[in-house]
């Protein structure tokens, strides 16, 4: 299943299995003199950025070094490498990290993204208007699965190749191509067939940057294009491949790799870069078949998980829990999952668990693998697992009896034992009529006001919220929680989402209906 995974990526990357991803795409933090950068500026990417930049150069490239060690390890041997990087120290990282990692023989193109910009001039240097991405083989049997094609133009096809251009009787374009030893053989060149083969791209890639009018910018200030993106996805992965992104920051790799139907591991120190990251998804998934993907916390509300989807829960919390889940919904025999040595698991979104709940799946993991529960049975080991928010006096009453009575032992666990709970943030919304503006729409002014012990991270908006849908960010990142809307006529869903330091999350929900005045309107 897609993650996204909060956490130091280091400790992510250790337990992952070896040999498990297609493809890696990394922008670390680029190195600079300064003692640290601070992008989201929450609590856990202060403390990743203090430390990575605290001992200069070389305790930057050790920092970066263990990570992409790591990234070798769980990298398959067909796989490839893309780590994004520039002036600051980029030739520190080839020489001292990727060429002793993945081998000198491995290196298979430094490649320069060229984007356009302001250009001033400088007595000192020319203007820096690139970045570099070295792309790395695992192995020999790495190869570009998809080569990537620029398009042309008719015109930009001409006069590129400088030449008279010629017609049949039909109207149809042509230029002479030349072949043989010393090109003495001539052939037509047809410019619609060239113009609609493209061209091979090479390692210089002239991709804008994402301007401040654009429908992707998210406020992330080092966000990448998604056009670039595609092009590292495209040709170093196939279809249900699965991506890793372990600096995720904006989500733009993972967004990618969600459209182009990948499979994709993000991981990041912030909180903020992980909900946002996890909006920006929701915001594209429109598809009601779009993969499923999983956020994983360092804490999570009780709500939240008491009342979410059955089929994601047991699937979430059988991962928490380090087993394997039943990708069937039907016919199980209520067996939801697995441990790694097939131990049966079953999982109840609920509280309180009674007496019927522990016989029937008595019944379900003897019926499941009738010589496993036998044979655990006799070495006195767990026949299955059952996990839930609470069990009753008589589920405990019961797991004892079946014990002592008939060898069997069932073990039950607490959500609260797999994954921390707490509690999530408060909300409030309010708001203010200011008046129709120039354009002669209704202006108002919206205030969220969030509450929580660890503190409030930021809010983002819906202004067309539609409950079928789920919530689509218009907006993002407001670290404030104040904006102003304009509406024409018309009735209105407005809702507001806040996160805290822990990424915990609470949406609140406003109806208003617009018609020569602003009236709140019962949900």
């Amino acid at each position: 299943m897609n993650k996204l995974l909060l956490g130091d990526n280091l400790a992510i990357l250790k337990e992952m299995e070896s040999e498990s991803v297609d493809l890696i795409y990394l922008d670390p933090p680029f190195f600079s003199n300064r003692n640290y950068e601070v992008i989201w500026g929450d609590k856990g990417e202060i403390r990743s950025f203090e430390d990575r930049w605290a001992g200069g150069i070389n305790h930057y490239i050790e920092w970066l070094k263990e990570r992409v060690i790591e990234m070798h390890r769980i990298l398959k041997s067909t796989g490839s490498i893309f780590l994004h990087c520039d002036w600051h120290a980029n030739a520190y990282i080839r020489v001292l990290i990727l060429d002793r990692i993945f081998g000198e023989n491995n290196f298979r193109n430094e490649i320069i993204w060229h984007y356009t910009g302001r250009r001033m001039e400088s007595k000192i240097a020319f203007n820096s208007k690139h970045d570099v991405i070295f792309f790395y083989a695992k192995s020999k049997q790495t190869c570009i699965k998809n080569y990537p094609k620029e398009e042309y133009t008719r015109d930009s096809y001409v006069k590129m190749k400088k030449q008279e251009v010629h017609c049949d009787e039909d109207g149809r374009e042509w230029i002479w191509g030349h072949a043989g030893k010393g090109k003495s053989h001539h052939y037509k060149i047809y410019i619609d067939e060239a113009v609609a083969n493209g061209r091979a791209v090479d390692d210089v890639w002239d991709i804008p940057i994402i301007n401040t009018s654009s429908k992707e910018k998210i406020g992330y200030p080092t966000q990448k294009p998604e056009a670039l993106l595609e092009r590292i996805i495209q040709c170093a992965s196939n279809e249900n491949d699965i991506v890793l992104d372990p600096f995720v920051g904006g989500g733009t790799t993972i967004a990618v790799a969600d459209k182009l139907n990948r499979y994709w591991i993000g991981i990041d120190s912030s909180v903020q870069a992980i909900k946002v990251s996890e909006m920006r998804l929701q915001k594209n998934q429109i598809d009601i078949f779009a993969k499923p993907f999983i956020v994983q916390l360092h804490k999570y509300d009780y709500d939240t998980l008491r009342y979410k989807d059955a089929f994601e829960f047991e699937s979430f919390i059988i991962q928490q829990f380090g087993g394997l889940c039943n990708t069937k919904q039907r016919g199980d025999l209520g067996i939801d999952g697995k441990t790694r040595d097939n131990i049966p698991i079953q999982v109840k979104r609920s509280d309180n668990i009674g007496r019927n709940v522990i016989d029937n799946f008595k019944s379900a993991i003897e019926r499941f693998d009738k010589s496993l529960f036998d044979r655990n049975k006799t070495e006195n080991k767990t026949a299955g697992i059952l996990i839930a928010f609470s069990f009753g006096k008589g589920a405990i009453e019961e797991i004892a009896r079946l014990k002592s009575r008939d060898g069997i032992i069932i073990k039950l666990v607490k959500v609260e034992e797999i994954v921390p709970i707490a509690k999530k943030p408060k909300l409030s919304l309010t708001f203010t009529d200011n008046g129709l503006n120039s354009k002669n729409q209704r202006e108002i002014l919206f205030i969220a006001k969030g509450e929580s012990e660890a503190g409030i991270e930021f809010y983002a908006w819906d202004f067309n919220f539609n409950a079928e849908k789920g919530f689509k960010a218009d907006i993002m990142i407001d670290k404030i929680g104040t904006q102003i809307q304009s509406f024409k006529i018309g009735s209105y869903q407005i809702a507001v989402k806040v996160v805290d330091n822990e990424g915990l999350e609470n949406i609140e929900i406003l109806k208003l209906k617009i018609n020569g005045e602003v009236s709140e309107l019962n949900l």
